[in-house]
Protein backbone atom coordinates (compact mmCIF):
# COMPACT_ATOMS: atom_id res chain seq x y z
CA UNK A 1 0.00 0.00 0.00
CA UNK A 2 1.37 3.39 -1.03
CA UNK A 3 0.73 6.59 0.94
CA UNK A 4 1.52 10.17 -0.15
CA UNK A 5 2.89 12.68 2.36
CA UNK A 6 4.70 15.60 0.68
CA UNK A 7 5.77 17.06 4.02
CA UNK A 8 9.00 17.89 5.78
CA UNK A 9 10.18 15.12 8.11
CA UNK A 10 12.99 14.75 10.61
CA UNK A 11 16.37 13.68 9.21
CA UNK A 12 16.25 10.08 10.45
CA UNK A 13 12.70 9.29 9.32
CA UNK A 14 13.73 7.74 5.95
CA UNK A 15 16.26 5.54 7.77
CA UNK A 16 13.63 4.47 10.31
CA UNK A 17 11.15 3.66 7.54
CA UNK A 18 13.73 1.53 5.69
CA UNK A 19 14.81 -0.24 8.89
CA UNK A 20 11.19 -1.24 9.43
CA UNK A 21 11.23 -3.05 6.08
CA UNK A 22 9.41 -0.43 4.05
CA UNK A 23 10.45 1.79 1.16
CA UNK A 24 10.22 5.55 0.84
CA UNK A 25 10.92 8.19 -1.75
CA UNK A 26 12.41 11.52 -0.71
CA UNK A 27 13.74 14.71 -2.29
CA UNK A 28 16.13 17.30 -0.90
CA UNK A 29 14.55 20.75 -0.88
CA UNK A 30 16.11 23.98 -2.04
CA UNK A 31 16.56 26.61 0.66
CA UNK A 32 13.42 28.46 -0.48
CA UNK A 33 11.39 25.22 -0.53
CA UNK A 34 12.82 24.25 2.86
CA UNK A 35 11.83 27.56 4.42
CA UNK A 36 8.30 27.22 3.08
CA UNK A 37 8.12 23.60 4.30
CA UNK A 38 9.30 24.73 7.74
CA UNK A 39 6.51 27.29 7.90
CA UNK A 40 4.00 24.57 7.03
CA UNK A 41 5.58 22.30 9.66
CA UNK A 42 5.13 25.05 12.26
CA UNK A 43 1.40 25.02 11.56
CA UNK A 44 1.26 21.21 11.68
CA UNK A 45 3.18 20.93 14.94
CA UNK A 46 1.32 23.83 16.58
CA UNK A 47 -1.96 22.11 15.72
CA UNK A 48 -0.76 18.84 17.20
CA UNK A 49 0.38 20.63 20.37
CA UNK A 50 -2.96 22.43 20.61
CA UNK A 51 -4.85 19.13 20.36
CA UNK A 52 -2.54 17.08 22.61
CA UNK A 53 -3.76 15.71 25.91
CA UNK A 54 -1.68 16.36 29.03
CA UNK A 55 0.20 13.08 28.61
CA UNK A 56 1.42 13.96 25.09
CA UNK A 57 1.78 17.73 25.49
CA UNK A 58 5.49 17.76 26.37
CA UNK A 59 6.39 15.60 23.36
CA UNK A 60 4.30 17.76 21.02
CA UNK A 61 5.84 20.95 22.41
CA UNK A 62 9.30 19.40 21.93
CA UNK A 63 8.42 18.74 18.27
CA UNK A 64 7.25 22.33 17.87
CA UNK A 65 10.42 23.60 19.53
CA UNK A 66 12.53 21.50 17.13
CA UNK A 67 10.83 23.18 14.17
CA UNK A 68 11.29 26.61 15.74
CA UNK A 69 15.00 25.84 16.16
CA UNK A 70 15.23 24.84 12.49
CA UNK A 71 13.46 28.04 11.39
CA UNK A 72 15.85 30.10 13.48
CA UNK A 73 18.89 28.41 11.94
CA UNK A 74 17.51 28.73 8.41
CA UNK A 75 16.82 32.45 8.81
CA UNK A 76 19.95 33.19 10.89
CA UNK A 77 18.02 34.18 14.00
CA UNK A 78 20.01 33.81 17.21
CA UNK A 79 18.49 32.63 20.45
CA UNK A 80 19.53 35.89 22.09
CA UNK A 81 17.75 37.90 19.40
CA UNK A 82 14.59 35.86 19.82
CA UNK A 83 14.62 36.15 23.61
CA UNK A 84 15.28 39.89 23.37
CA UNK A 85 12.28 40.31 21.05
CA UNK A 86 10.15 38.18 23.39
CA UNK A 87 11.15 40.39 26.32
CA UNK A 88 10.35 43.57 24.38
CA UNK A 89 6.94 42.27 23.34
CA UNK A 90 6.15 41.11 26.86
CA UNK A 91 7.07 44.56 28.23
CA UNK A 92 4.98 46.35 25.59
CA UNK A 93 1.97 44.01 25.41
CA UNK A 94 2.19 41.78 28.45
CA UNK A 95 2.33 38.02 28.73
CA UNK A 96 -0.49 35.56 29.33
CA UNK A 97 -0.27 35.17 33.11
CA UNK A 98 -3.55 36.95 33.80
CA UNK A 99 -5.52 34.50 31.63
CA UNK A 100 -7.46 37.31 29.89
CA UNK A 101 -9.83 36.36 27.05
CA UNK A 102 -10.96 39.27 24.87
CA UNK A 103 -14.63 38.83 24.05
CA UNK A 104 -15.35 41.85 21.87
CA UNK A 105 -14.49 45.43 21.14
CA UNK A 106 -16.74 48.33 20.13
CA UNK A 107 -15.68 51.32 18.10
CA UNK A 108 -16.55 54.60 19.79
CA UNK A 109 -15.94 56.74 16.69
Amino acid sequence: MEKEYHKLVRDRIPEIIRQSGNECEVVILSEAEYRQALRQKLIEEAGEAAEADEEDLVAELADLYEVIDAVMVSFGISGDRLLDEQRKRREARGGFAQKIMLLRTKSLK
